[in-house]
């Protein structure tokens, strides 16, 4: 990961009610080989990666929400774990 999306990750970390827009979340998922997919319809991103069963799902409501801030934190150290136990 690029230490960009490094501190973009551990500023989300410290503070998941900032001013966040899908756009970082798409940042950070590129930067870590995450998929982030754009609503065909509707307004909730698909965020998946081939590690994890679980497909996250964020709304892109601005700012985004806490709740969903800390769960895309989550769910990037768990592609992280996974990806290092092989």
């Amino acid at each position: 990961m690029m230490a960009r999306t490094e501190k973009r990750l551990e500023a989300m970390r410290r503070n998941p009610a900032g001013d966040w827009r899908i756009e970082d979340i798409a940042a950070v998922c590129r930067a870590c080989g995450v998929e982030c997919v754009a609503p065909g319809r509707g307004s909730h991103y698909r965020v998946a990666h081939p590690s994890l069963a679980v497909i996250l799902t964020i709304p892109a409501h601005r700012p985004i929400k806490r709740v969903y801030s800390r769960l895309f934190v989550d769910y990037i150290d768990a592609v992280e774990a996974a990806d290092s136990h092989g």
